[in-house]
């Protein structure tokens, strides 16, 4: 697997140019918003791929919450870690496309707010595993992401349910998408999602490492306690 990672890393930054490449340069001026609709090609793939990193975060803390499993725990942390990375890159981006086309760099509306809902859930979550020592910190924390992910559908499905000021879908929602645009769209989601596996793949191995170097540090711990109390021990009284 070790020797797989630098083939997949090359393909991945060679998917990642050829994306830049097709946004920037081959997919058609959208002729109302201009230039600055190029933006969509990273924002959207963004949403995408941080939703399907809480999705695996779901699944992994429903998995510690009935096995118990320490790699179930560390995946899930991972992904949420990553997923933060790329929730952050939809909510910077938006705005960034928001003030040249509605004059505004913010509004409440219903989809932006939910986004931002869900970022702080997911922050606190991250908060939580990284100042909280009890041992039961993971079983709050895979609870959090539970919370977290109910919000997931929420985001994806409020320009269905609610007017908002955000754009309606274009894809599977009744709206139209230029093929070639489409093309762009699922090619930077490629490269995301493959960029995303990698540093996931990366970040979990040294979080197993880190683990095991923390339960190797507790264990030597607890053996140079054990030998403590038996040297200060009084020694008993010889049989005669």
């Amino acid at each position: 697997m070790k020797r797989l990672f630098p083939i997949l890393s090359v393909i991945t930054a060679a998917l990642l140019a050829y994306a830049l490449y097709e946004a920037l340069v081959v997919a058609p001026t959208e002729r109302t918003m201009g230039d600055v609709q190029r933006i969509f090609y990273y924002h959207v793939p963004s949403a995408w791929t941080a939703f399907l990193l809480f999705l695996v975060n779901l699944v992994a803390s429903v998995t510690y919450l009935v096995r118990r499993n320490p790699k179930a725990d560390a995946l899930a942390v991972v992904c949420a870690e990553v997923g933060v990375v790329f929730c952050t890159i939809v909510l910077v981006t938006g705005p960034i496309w928001a003030r040249p086309v509605w004059g505004i760099w913010w509004t409440w509306d219903v989809r932006l707010t939910t986004t931002l809902v869900l970022w702080l859930i997911y922050v606190s979550y991250l908060v939580l595993r990284r100042f909280s020592d009890s041992a039961q910190t993971p079983v709050l924390a895979a609870v959090l992401a539970i919370f977290g992910a109910l919000d997931v559908p929420l985001v994806y499905f409020s320009i269905w349910f609610f007017r908002t000021q955000h754009p309606q879908p274009v894809i599977g929602g009744g709206g139209s998408l230029d093929p070639r645009m489409a093309h762009v769209l699922l090619i930077n989601w490629l490269a995301f999602s493959c960029f995303a596996f990698l540093v996931c793949w990366s970040r979990y191995r040294l979080e197993l490492m880190q683990r095991e170097i923390e339960e190797a540090h507790a264990m030597e711990s607890l053996a140079g306690t054990g030998v403590a109390a038996k040297a200060s021990m009084p020694l008993g009284r010889s049989s005669r």
